[in-house]
């Protein structure tokens, strides 16, 4: 079988590091991949957004299975392309990948079908935003409307950085055409879990829960970033929260966009807020997480594609997923200035000191003159298993010692909250 996997990130390289585990997979293609990806998979210099391009790809090498990993192509309609051309393409479809493409779909459909969230309002004015926002007060959540890589989510914890917030999403347009429309939510308070799931449209499988951690730096101070690491499982996330999860947002939310004839098949990824014993919807995604993907995939035992032909061969009650009786932890490596401005070409060294058990997934890298060098904000995944989550970080941060370039940072404190739990 021949795949192609869409994306060059880190969640990309962990799903072709997993496809490659497969008995069944005998060539994988990336589009369009970065240097670690390379030494796994032939890497094609095609955008993961030229959709055109990437059809008469996956044609022309007569491509069994494709796998979309980021969100972009998927809202932009790369699978009802794909599918129209009778290609086997794995993920949703447009109408079903508005839950991430429009935040204020996403808050409609929950509010329709009554799936617990936090309480919003949706402007097309900044005016009227500053208003409300002045009106009702602080602290809030002010959100994009479109997407934004993960970084159009500003947390207001007073009026100040509030209307501010406003003025960046609504007038400087600072995340593009994604803050024509403003969503303001509540802030809800806990700690945050994600929820993983398979879906075919009607059964739903959850996947290990993880968490990730969004803020820039230690103790979840500064910036919103992509996620500066994951681990798996979350401890939050206990028997009881994963079944209201479950039963209470992950199968309405299904059964929901089904109703509306926009029937969801792929990967389908709940971010929560769990206050107590009762999880909240923060976002839904419509695709696998990154850092996410790095300990949940790492926890997976068995055969990924088996998985995705039983979602779009609509058989997925009829199979068995297994999960690793570990846990795993995912350190991400960032440059300097990231999420602002950073700068690339970067030597990195030590890749080849990191223990054999360690896995580091390539995110932002390139190669040049034989030598891997920074390409992106988030560089490398420093990925470690281990019988629990104090022996997966140990592994984790040792490995990270191993590895420099220069203006690297990461936080020293993923999986903290786990610890504090136990």
């Amino acid at each position: 079988m021949k795949v192609l996997v869409v994306g060059g990130g880190g969640r990309e390289h962990t799903l072709v590091w997993k496809l490659k585990q497969s008995p069944r997979v005998t060539e994988i293609f990336c589009a369009p991949g970065n240097a670690g990806i390379a030494r796994q998979a032939t890497c094609v210099k095609i955008s993961a957004e030229d959709i055109p391009a990437l059809l008469a790809f996956a044609k022309d090498k007569a491509i069994d299975l494709t796998l979309v990993g980021p969100e972009a192509p998927l809202t932009a309609g790369i699978v009802d392309e794909f599918q129209a051309a009778g290609l086997k393409i794995f993920g949703p479809s447009r109408a079903a990948a508005e839950i991430e493409g429009s935040k204020v779909y996403a808050k409609e459909i929950m509010a329709r079908y009554g799936i617990p969230t936090a309480g919003y309002a949706v402007f097309t004015s900044p005016e009227e935003a500053s208003a409300y926002i002045q009106k009702s007060g602080v602290p809030c959540v002010l959100k994009a409307d479109g997407l934004a890589a993960g970084k159009g989510v500003i947390i207001a914890n007073d009026m100040a950085t509030a209307q501010a917030a406003v003025k960046s999403i609504m007038v400087d347009r600072d995340f593009g055409e994604a803050g024509a429309r403003l969503v303001v939510e509540e802030l809800l308070t806990g700690e945050e879990v994600s929820i993983l799931a398979f879906t075919d449209g009607d059964t739903v499988v959850p996947m290990v829960s993880s968490q990730d951690h969004k803020r820039a730096y230690d103790h979840d101070e500064g910036p919103n970033t992509g996620g500066m690491g994951a681990y798996a499982p979350a401890p939050v996330c206990t028997p009881e929260v994963a079944l209201r999860a479950t039963e209470e947002i992950l199968i309405p939310m299904v059964r929901a966009l089904k109703a509306e004839g926009r029937t969801y098949r792929g990967v389908i990824y709940a971010g929560l807020m769990v206050s107590g014993q009762a999880p909240k919807v923060l976002e839904f995604n419509v695709r696998f997480g990154d850092p996410e993907a790095q300990p949940v995939l790492s926890l997976l035992e068995s055969d990924l594609v088996e998985i995705m032909e039983a979602v779009l061969e609509g058989r997925l009650d009829q199979i068995d997923i297994k999960w690793k009786n570990q846990a795993s932890i995912c350190v991400v490596l960032a440059s300097k200035g990231y999420p602002g401005a950073y700068e690339k070409g970067k030597v990195i060294y030590g890749l080849d000191e990191t223990p054999g058990d360690i896995t580091v997934f390539h995110a932002g890298t390139a190669e040049k003159d034989g030598q891997i060098v920074t390409s992106g904000g988030r560089v490398l995944g420093v990925t470690a298993t281990g019988p629990d989550i104090p022996a997966a970080i140990s592994k984790a941060y040792t490995a990270v010692e191993q590895i420099r370039f220069e203006g690297m940072y990461y936080r020293r404190d993923i999986g903290q909250k786990a610890l504090n739990r136990s």
